[in-house]
């Protein structure tokens, strides 16, 4: 019996050995994939949150006291160019009027008589000029009231969409007070904010004379059916942000955009000789990124990278890593730091065109 059990220990130790073996040389057989940097021109998108305003958004007041007579527009509607919108009681001003125009009557016959009356020398040239100077003034107080009386008919001052009314007809305006808000919105004035880092790349760009072609993506996760022209630069910083504000030109056939959205401006960036490693080279630790690089020994060593840029399947590396240095690529969590390894080394080119990437 002693002789079975010593028998069955010696089995049991030789097929636990023989494991270990197999296991061991099935580590040591293991190969990884492996790969360089490679240097090569592309272009990023880059997105900035924009305000999107009508290219003219003005504010309609009363320009007289008086009572809202009628309403003539609703809200929202398209109006055109000098179509009646408000009108407002002219009772007043009619009869300050007809009031001008009789003193204006008046003072032309008496500039007349007077002017008889120098002829025949009756009368001093001193006095046919103050009887001038009168008509004329009434004539200018018919120009006033005409005008006052004018201002009782609210017509759209160029084509666009109304807002809400402020006012109710009947009700007591005072001289100054807000009845709508009109916007033209056959062409948008899309703002955004752009830090000062990137603001200098695109002004001393070799492109800084041609106009920067942009894309607007809508609250709703949908491209604009319209390319938009950055047009301007505003001429101050904010020390705040320490951002400068852009202004790119959309046109607006369909009246799709309207005042007040908001969106992201997409801007297409050049990027020359970007360092391009895939993104599943890389692991995170604490929302740092890091790659294993494996050294003139075999060995892997953990090294942090700095990341750039985003593209389709690839990071933009900006510190940690050079084009020589070699990077791995597959089994990230299989292998430990200072771990000796066998890999299989694919040339960069190879491994871009297995990613599908889009790059110029």
């Amino acid at each position: 019996m002693r002789k079975v059990t010593i028998f069955l220990g010696m089995l049991v130790l030789l097929c636990y050995t023989s494991c270990e073996s197999k296991k061991h040389e099935k580590k040591d057989e293991a190969k990884y994939l492996v790969s360089s940097p490679i240097l090569k021109d592309t272009s990023i998108t880059k997105d900035y949150v924009c305000q999107i305003h009508s290219i003219r958004h003005i504010e309609l007041r009363a320009l007289e006291k008086g009572y809202l007579q009628h309403i003539y527009v609703d809200e929202g509607q398209y109006v055109k160019k000098g179509q009646h919108m408000f009108h407002i009681m002219p009772n007043v001003y009619q009869a300050d009027l007809q009031k001008a125009k009789a003193e204006a009557e008046v003072a032309e016959i008496e500039y007349k008589n007077t002017q008889l009356l120098a002829d025949g020398n009756v009368v001093s040239s001193n006095e046919l000029a103050m009887a001038k100077a009168e008509f004329d003034r009434a004539k200018a107080e018919v120009s006033l009231a005409e005008t006052h009386l004018g201002f009782t008919d609210i017509r759209a001052p160029f084509d666009g969409i109304m807002d809400h009314l402020e006012a109710r007809e009947g009700s007591l305006l005072d001289e100054g007070e807000l009845l709508t808000t009109l916007s033209d919105n056959s062409k948008m004035w899309v703002y955004f904010n752009v830090p000062e880092a990137e603001y200098l790349d695109y002004i001393t760009s070799a492109k800084k004379d041609k106009k920067q072609e942009v894309e607007l993506l809508m609250a709703n996760n949908k491209k604009f059916n319209q390319p938009g022209i950055v047009e301007t630069i505003e001429g101050e910083f904010n020390n705040e942000t320490g951002n400068i504000a852009f202004r790119a030109t959309f046109d607006n056939p369909d009246r799709i955009l309207r005042h007040g959205e908001t969106g992201s401006i997409l801007m297409t960036v050049p990027l020359k000789n970007a360092l391009l490693i895939p993104q599943k080279a890389t692991f995170e630790v604490l929302d740092k990124k890091y790659v294993f690089v494996i050294d003139k020994d075999d060995k892997v060593s953990q090294r942090e990278v700095k990341i750039g840029a985003e593209l389709q399947h690839l990071f933009v590396v900006e510190k940690g890593l050079s084009k020589d240095d070699k990077v791995l690529l597959e089994g990230i969590r299989m292998v430990k730091n200072g771990e000796k390894i066998h890999y299989v080394f694919e040339k960069p080119d190879k491994i871009l065109k297995s990613l599908d990437l889009y790059a110029e």
